[in-house]
């Protein structure tokens, strides 16, 4: 039977909703779709691209809690209100992304708060022992 845990931001959101910034399934780690709040303080920057820098930092908080790092995620998807805010964040994206190579997603829809610019929700699998 494979692990399964759930691991927390801090986020008041997880709470309120009910959900998990993620969750380790053996060797298959699901980062829920992560904004660029600072859960710590709850605060948001108006910036896209420090919203995206700040995604990564909680996605990567997370992924290092279970046992992997960006390097091992497989599948990321990109949520943005405005398409015209994806391309100033290409570069941070490639920053972290661009020798990994995951299969990657951007959509454009809706976000839960109107401050929110961009979504990242990730899928990485842990490296074997």
């Amino acid at each position: 039977m494979s692990e399964r845990r759930v691991i927390l931001s801090g986020s008041t959101f997880e709470e309120q909703i009910g959900y998990a910034r993620a969750v380790v399934d053996g060797d298959h780690v699901h980062v829920s779709g992560t904004t660029g709040f600072d859960y710590a303080t709850m605060t948001i920057s108006g910036d896209v691209v420090e919203q995206a820098r700040q995604c990564l930092r909680t996605i990567g908080a997370a992924l290092a809690e279970a046992g992997c790092g960006l390097e091992d995620v497989v599948r990321v998807r990109y949520l943005l209100p405005d398409r015209a805010d994806f391309e100033p964040c290409w570069p941070v994206l490639r920053a972290a992304f661009g020798d990994v190579r995951p299969a990657a997603t951007m959509m454009v829809c809706g976000l839960a708060d109107p401050r929110m610019k961009i979504e990242i929700e990730a899928y990485a699998r842990r490296p074997r022992p």
